[in-house]
């Protein structure tokens, strides 16, 4: 099996920094939703802080992504992943700028609608990158 592989192949790079935003955004609807049943002002402070850390990994793994494309077939990203990454970063950049706001009316209802329609987006993404019938394909020489 590992005399398979092929050496020009590597291991994807985005691989290493996409899941940072993907776990960064979903504790972010988690802190939401804890702001929202205790209204301490923590998890608001703990909400803005997961999506700029997640952001910033997902700044790293855009460019992580752009270094992949160029590599080989193998590394390159799909289309569909590429699109519901992007829309992540999109959703997380306006939740962002949601969160920046002041005490409750900065989570409650709006940051917490987004960081929702982030994490489902997120699902979605997850499962386009699991159905893709290669994703594994940098791995081994199937020729």
């Amino acid at each position: 099996m590992y005399s398979q592989l092929k050496p020009d192949h590597g291991y994807p790079l985005r691989a290493v920094f996409v899941p940072f935003p993907f776990v960064a955004f979903t504790f972010a609807l988690f802190t939401d939703i804890l702001y929202w049943r205790t209204s301490m002002l923590m998890w608001q402070n703990f909400s803005a802080w997961l999506l700029f850390g997640g952001l910033v990994f997902g700044a790293i793994a855009v460019i992580a992504g752009l270094v992949d494309a160029f590599r080989s077939k193998a590394t390159r990203p799909a289309i569909p992943e590429t699109i519901g990454f992007a829309v992540v970063l999109v959703l997380g950049i306006f939740n962002s700028f949601v969160h920046a706001g002041d005490g409750w009316k900065a989570v409650v209802p709006n940051g917490l609608i987004l960081s929702t329609i982030t994490f489902v987006v997120i699902l979605i993404t997850l499962w386009l990158a699991a159905a893709r019938p290669l994703a594994q394909e940098w791995r081994f020489n199937h020729d």
